[in-house]
């Protein structure tokens, strides 16, 4: 899942698409807005997003409301965690090395 989740995110117009999502649910045409690209071109990154567990969708009537999907927000913490315990160490490693240089 995770190769899914970040192939999506490699995309830019499909991250840019998250990030608006990411300020609440639109509809297929102000996702667009702004982003000059095809109605289909739109709905093929939707789809990716989609697969990737990053945005979900609902339909209201004969129109379909897309949001980020919180499923995929845990998948994108989890991974972050598994490196969160490396990162203080290489920190403190590199203020180490700064404060020895200085001297």
């Amino acid at each position: 899942m995770e190769n899914e989740l970040f192939k999506a995110l490699a995309d830019p117009t499909r991250r840019a698409i998250f990030e608006k999502l990411a300020n609440g649910p639109l509809n297929a045409g102000a996702v667009r807005e702004g982003l000059g690209i095809s109605q289909p071109a739109a709905s093929q990154h939707l789809a990716a997003l989609r697969k990737a567990k990053l945005v979900r969708e609902e339909r209201r009537g004969r129109f379909v409301q897309y949001e980020v999907d919180p499923d995929g927000l845990a998948l994108i913490a989890g991974w972050l965690a598994k490196y969160r315990a490396y990162w203080p160490a290489r920190v403190d490693a590199l203020k180490a090395l700064l404060k020895e240089m200085d001297q």
